[in-house]
């Protein structure tokens, strides 16, 4: 499990590095560990070298690892598409969604949200290059939300997350990085209290922080492959 220690180095290496290049302090950006696929051996060495904010994408392998660190100091953040059917699990066991992108699923996390437990911290998704096999909302649809997840008990809008179209020869996402956090800087302009905007990858994670990413969703470079991805 060496390696983990010195990929978690790696990475906040590289955020400060990049922090430096942008004029900012690298305590501005968290780091969270997407820990989808991987098994709690890994996840509780990470959490044992002070990585305290894990993202997963699937409900019911999530639920499972929330128990098993229940005594733990673990944020927990659900990242992937939430279905109507989850969110109640999700409501009652996540720290974080960063994924809403409906009405309908704010008002099912307000209503299903357990009254002992803290305000769920919301982020926004938003479909920032409008590709239409991707979740999110458009642009000219976050005003709506953010202004129903004010308006709704239980919950704490904290910002928005995107997963910009994929750097390739013809799209360099520093564009889409650019126009996320133009849309985040209005909201507050607008005086909404915002402090979270979470984008930013493994192969994009300084192009991100340039930009204004307060939060950079890390798998690969910290735990290495997935074991169902069959990569190298």
């Amino acid at each position: 499990m060496n390696n983990l220690k010195v990929n978690l180095d790696n990475i906040r290496a590289r955020v400060a590095r990049a922090c430096k290049q942008a004029g900012r302090d690298a305590s501005e950006v968290t780091v969270l560990a997407v820990s989808k696929r991987h098994p709690v051996e890994r996840i509780e060495v990470l959490n044992r070298l002070g990585q305290l904010s894990f993202g997963e994408n699937y409900v019911q392998e999530a639920l499972a690892k929330i128990e098993y660190f229940r005594d733990r100091e673990i944020q927990w953040h659900f990242i992937g598409p939430l279905q109507s059917n989850k969110t109640r699990e999700v409501a009652e066991h996540f720290h974080w969604v960063q994924s809403v992108d409906r009405i309908k699923i704010l008002q099912r996390l307000s209503n299903q949200r357990p009254a002992n437990l803290p305000d769920l911290n919301i982020c926004i998704q938003v479909n920032i290059d409008r590709e239409p096999q991707k979740a999110g909302a458009l642009p000219e649809q976050v005003r709506e939300l953010v202004d129903a997840a004010l308006d709704l008990g239980g919950l704490r809008l904290r910002g928005l997350m995107a997963i910009p179209m994929a750097a390739s020869v013809l799209h360099d996402p520093s564009g889409s990085y650019a126009r996320m956090n133009s849309l985040f800087q209005a909201l507050i302009a607008e005086g909404i209290d915002l402090d979270t905007l979470s984008m930013g990858m493994s192969a994009d994670l300084e192009a991100a922080i340039m930009h204004g990413s307060t939060m950079v969703r890390i798998g690969t470079d910290l735990f290495g492959p997935r074991p169902d991805s069959g990569a190298d």
